[in-house]
């Protein structure tokens, strides 16, 4: 998910929801708590879909910093000169290249537990990962085509999973705190958003795990605007390091890496604050 904000009021606004949360989809759509929150500050949230998720057209081989095009087009056809943006999870990488490619667009950027680069110098990249995605991430790195393969197979199996077993899907994924985050709520949210991302094929899902493992196309240190990183101890999608290493590189970042969180806690906590912070950059 990443998602771009603003206030008509003050500024220009948009939120750029794409998806994906590490192995699993969310909507282009925010829950209802999130759109409830963006009307009562006065923020204008708009929703994308990454390529290949949805009704966006696939874009085989793209890097991470492609989705600035992306969103500065978006921002362009809606007419808004400032934006503010945030990005979940597989979102957040995104976020952060609207931070380092779109300066003169992108008021601020927050990153929810986005996970860093793979060829991070220093990083244990796998240490406290949930081993569902370990094994995806690591049969992507040795056997592309294999790993395709059971994309496709694990799409299928999503697309007859029930709401209420939505979140039980993924068992080594869900710390302590964040099973007890699971809702009926959230499991829809989830649910809907993997119906609506894998709809038209694996493609999306596909081209945004290759992205992800491949360079991003941009350097975090250029990054020279306002950014807010979140990211929680007990987060086993992608473990609190990741959001350790990112807090040390990108410059001028407001981290706060909570005790208090893990993955799917910062969807139902954290985005209210995102939104605060980011109608204070314009």
């Amino acid at each position: 998910m990443a998602a771009c904000c603003a206030s008509r009021s003050r500024a220009t606004a948009a939120a750029v929801q794409s998806s994906c949360i590490t192995g699993r989809l969310a909507p282009a759509i925010p829950t209802d708590p999130i759109v409830a929150d963006a009307e009562e500050r006065g923020v204008c949230l708009i929703g994308y879909d990454r390529p290949g998720y949805g009704g966006s057209t696939a874009q085989p081989g793209r890097t991470v910093a492609d989705c600035a095009a992306d969103v500065s087009a978006i921002a362009n056809a809606l007419g808004f000169d400032r934006i503010g943006v945030w990005g979940l999870s597989g979102g957040g990488p995104h976020a952060l290249a609207c931070a380092a490619l779109l300066p003169e667009l992108v008021v601020g950027v927050v990153s929810l537990a986005s996970p860093a680069p793979y060829d991070a110098p220093g990083l244990d990249y796998f240490g406290g990962m949930g081993q569902e995605n370990v094994d995806d991430i690591r049969l992507t790195l040795t056997d592309e085509a294999r790993a395709r393969e059971k994309a496709v197979e694990d799409r299928r199996q999503m697309l007859a999973v029930s709401v209420e077993d939505m979140v039980r899907m993924s068992p080594t994924l869900l710390s302590p705190l964040d099973a007890a985050a699971d809702s009926r709520e959230l499991a829809e949210f989830l649910h809907d958003g993997l119906h609506e991302g894998l709809a038209p094929g694996v493609e999306g899902w596909w081209d945004d795990s290759v992205a992800q493992l491949r360079p991003w196309g941009f350097e975090l240190e250029s990054i020279a605007i306002p950014v807010q990183l979140w990211h929680g101890r007990h987060d086993r999608f992608v473990p609190f390091q990741h959001g350790e290493w990112l807090a040390a590189r990108i410059p001028g970042v407001e981290a706060h890496l909570t005790d208090e969180d893990g993955h799917l806690t910062l969807i139902q906590r954290r985005i209210p604050e995102a939104h605060a912070w980011l109608l204070q950059r314009f």
